[in-house]
């Protein structure tokens, strides 16, 4: 496998990565901290 082929496998296997990550986070309750405090760890996590 050449270097390009390579950069482009690692590529898209980080972009799947990404997105499922993504796709866990949930909406906060509301617009205080307190209600964004649940998913500061996944939000800083991706």
């Amino acid at each position: 496998m050449n270097k390009g082929r390579l950069e482009a496998f690692t590529d898209a296997i980080l972009a799947i990565i990404m997105t499922i990550m993504v796709l866990e986070l949930h909406t906060p309750e509301g617009f205080t901290l307190a209600a964004i405090q649940n998913e500061l760890i996944p939000l800083l996590a991706t």
